[in-house]
């Protein structure tokens, strides 16, 4: 894996207590208030050269979330309803008005429930590579899921996600328990479906054109917002009339989207619209 996992754009690292953990986020830039939100074995550092995009004209916050990064881990499971709840928390403690939340793959799916459950902490959402059902995943790579666990530890040493972890976690011999409880969290089955038809806020759905599941996958979160359904009109009137927006990024992958300049891009196009 070629992916780089770190960055030169150095922030400025500080501790939140929010809901019984010790959430770390780094603060980058100055401007509208953006929470960047890492996938799972991550930490704010995987969004790597994009970091310094994202900060110009925003104010970009990046927390690891529960057991990832710079957070010591906590007895509950793994769960993007909990950890929503962190995040919400987490802009109360900030005193944020309504940021814009973004998030790639795990941090997609926490992004989407911030927004879902919080829709007035929330002014835009961007959930990248997030999927809303198990049976949507290749079966091999569903497969591939259900062998991670602590046993995996030992083969995933050279992984950018065991080297980063070793780095910068309060207890790097943690990783072995983050194995057991991703595993166990991407074991269960769910159905976020209701989540995204009820959305309230100007919604981005971006994937990669070779993604962990099909375009089509994100193709129908696009037409669970309403997108997809008629032709757009000459002055747009046919688009979702939530403001919703979908993106396929050419040439990429589940597992460098989040550290491309096109996903920089797109996500910084669509916050910088008006609210619908």
């Amino acid at each position: 894996m070629t992916t780089d996992w770190t960055t030169e754009t150095k922030g400025t690292g500080e501790y939140a207590k929010v809901n019984g953990i010790n959430l770390y986020y780094e603060t980058h830039g100055a401007g509208r208030p953006l929470i960047l939100l890492h996938g799972g074995l991550g930490s704010g550092e995987m969004f790597g050269p994009v970091l310094a995009l994202l900060a110009q004209g925003h104010q970009v916050i990046a927390p690891d979330m529960q057991g990832h990064g710079r957070t010591a881990d906590i007895d509950r499971p793994i769960d993007v309803r909990l950890i929503a709840d962190d995040i919400a928390a987490l802009i109360d403690h900030l005193g944020l008005k309504e940021p814009d939340v973004v998030g790639a793959s795990l941090g997609g799916g926490v992004a989407l429930h911030t927004a879902a459950k919080y829709p007035d902490k929330v002014r835009r959402l961007v959930a990248v590579s997030a999927n809303i059902r198990p049976d949507a995943i290749y079966p091999e790579m569903r497969a591939q899921q259900r062998q991670v666990s602590a046993a995996a530890a030992e083969f995933m040493k050279d992984t950018p996600m065991y080297q980063l972890y070793q780095r910068v976690a309060p207890r790097p011999e943690d990783f072995p328990r983050l194995l057991d409880k991703i595993g166990e969290s991407m074991a269960k089955d769910f159905d976020y479906s209701e989540e995204v038809r009820g959305l309230q806020v100007p919604t981005l759905i971006v994937a990669a054109d070779a993604d962990m599941a099909p375009p089509s996958h994100y193709v129908e979160m696009f037409k669970l917002l309403g997108g997809g359904l008629h032709d757009g009109g000459w002055m747009g009137e046919g688009r979702p009339s939530g403001g919703h927006a979908l993106a396929i990024l050419p040439g990429l992958t589940h597992y460098n989207i989040f550290s491309s300049p096109l996903f920089a891009a797109v996500t910084l196009d669509f916050l910088q619209e008006q609210p619908a």
